[in-house]
């Protein structure tokens, strides 16, 4: 199968599958027609184990989601917009309260340092709900918020612009990574490097030239990765599609003529634009009235947060040892959508992060079933995907550092299946790669 367009057509047939109640679908992923690549395919993943290519389809997993897992309510979304807002009031209000009163008598310094902490502690919590309203404006991007396009759009728009991402920018070239996941070609973010790539960038013609990776140079990339990574790829589509001929600033997600976005959404992101504006405008009388401190730990150390949990929890959906990308020629959307892993982030990231990051595969073939029914249809699609759902309970922070080691490019270096690509890496970690 080929995705050709963002349409319904999947969702009608996948309707007359369930009973007769209406549910709207519409939108849920991408037309698709037959295409057929090579059945029963094997090769080596980056740690040595065999990968079998899935062969079910998209039809195959529309089948088993029950009807009512589609079904969006409003007053359920809008609600948990209010519990987020309201704890982040909560805890501004106890923290402003309590915070200055710290003090021990006759030891100012230890008193300081104790502040310091507290209020290091008081911007994590803020950055973990501010997180939350992150996702579920991105839920609006993606239509599960509610039935009502209008009100999605202008909630999200809201939420995103105080959190700095341009709302219809994200929803446009998000829409595209989702309609070509795990696609080396036409996907949209974290799309690796393959090992001609990887050993160009470096200055030399074969990986076994290359030296093994210092831990410090990998930290480094991963602290800069978790700290400014978004805005990078906000910024210049950095990880991003390449473009030749626009140089980074024309490719921008604040750009309206990038090469990202179709020409009719020209309007819409310019109208991001604003949202963005709107919110430094905000954010700098926020200064003026009242002072750096006040703004630093209640805005500027969230969205630092929020910066890194987006990036945290991406990165780990779509990259794994596991987990293959492919060419044109052996890329389907059942496979691609397969190509991601759930994890588990215990209470933060079933009560706070609303399930983004535990039911990520089911959102990846369904885009806009609500995220209050996504572990019921999580546990449906497993029946189809078997073998290939992926999921791994391992701590997340063990697993970032263990990606960031492992997963450095792709290469297909398995002769009968040319088109499916593994991470390999030259820091001595599970398979060697060839030259």
């Amino acid at each position: 199968m080929s995705i050709v367009e963002a349409s319904s057509s999947a969702q009608t047939s996948s309707a007359a599958l369930h009973s007769t109640k209406a549910v709207s679908k519409a939108g849920n992923v991408s037309t698709f027609v037959e295409k057929r690549p090579t059945s029963n395919l094997t090769t080596i993943d980056t740690l040595g184990n065999e990968f079998k290519v899935p062969d079910f389809t998209i039809k195959d997993i529309l089948s088993v989601i029950p009807k009512h897992c589609y079904e969006r309510s409003l007053i359920k979304s809008l609600g948990y917009v209010a519990r987020d807002i309201i704890s982040m009031v909560v805890i501004g209000y106890i923290g402003q309260t309590l915070i200055p009163q710290v003090n021990f008598e006759g030891q100012e310094s230890l008193s300081q340092y104790v502040r310091g902490g507290l209020w290091c502690f008081y911007s994590y919590l803020l950055g973990l709900f501010g997180f939350g309203l992150w996702i579920l404006a991105h839920e609006c991007g993606h239509g599960a918020f509610s039935d009502y396009s209008n009100v999605n759009d202008f909630i999200g728009w809201v939420l995103h612009s105080y959190l700095v991402v341009p709302y219809f920018s994200w929803k446009y070239s998000h829409s595209k990574h989702h309609k070509a996941t795990g696609h080396m070609n036409k996907d949209m973010v974290f799309i690796p490097y393959t090992k001609e790539e990887f050993v160009k960038a470096r200055g030399v013609e074969f990986v076994s030239e290359l030296m093994e990776e210092s831990p410090i140079y990998s930290l480094s990339v991963l602290i800069f990765q978790q700290l400014g990574g978004l805005q990078l790829y906000l910024a210049s589509n950095a990880t991003g599609q390449n473009y030749p001929g626009y140089n980074f600033i024309a490719r921008s997600h604040y750009a309206p003529s990038s090469p990202v976005f179709d020409p009719h959404q020209y309007w819409y992101i310019i109208l991001s634009d604003i949202g963005i504006i709107t919110t430094f405008t905000v954010v700098y009388q926020w200064y003026k009235n009242f002072g750096f401190f006040n703004m630093f730990v209640n805005w500027f150390m969230p969205w630092l947060w929020v910066n890194h949990w987006l990036v945290f929890v991406t990165f780990l959906q779509h990259t794994d040892p596991t987990m293959p990308h492919y060419r044109d020629s052996e890329w389907t959307f059942a496979r691609g959508a397969a190509a991601t892993i759930d994890r588990n982030f215990g209470f933060v990231g079933q009560h706070i992060f609303h399930d983004i990051i535990e039911t990520h595969v089911l959102h990846h073939y369904v885009s806009r079933i609500p995220f209050y029914n996504a572990r019921e249809a999580t546990e449906a699609i497993k029946k189809v995907m078997g073998e290939h759902y992926r999921y791994d309970g391992e701590n997340m922070w063990i697993s970032l550092w263990k990606c960031m080691r492992s997963c450095r490019f792709v290469d297909d270096d398995k002769d009968d299946a040319k088109g499916v690509l593994m991470f390999r890496n030259t820091n001595g970690i599970g398979v060697k790669p060839k030259d």
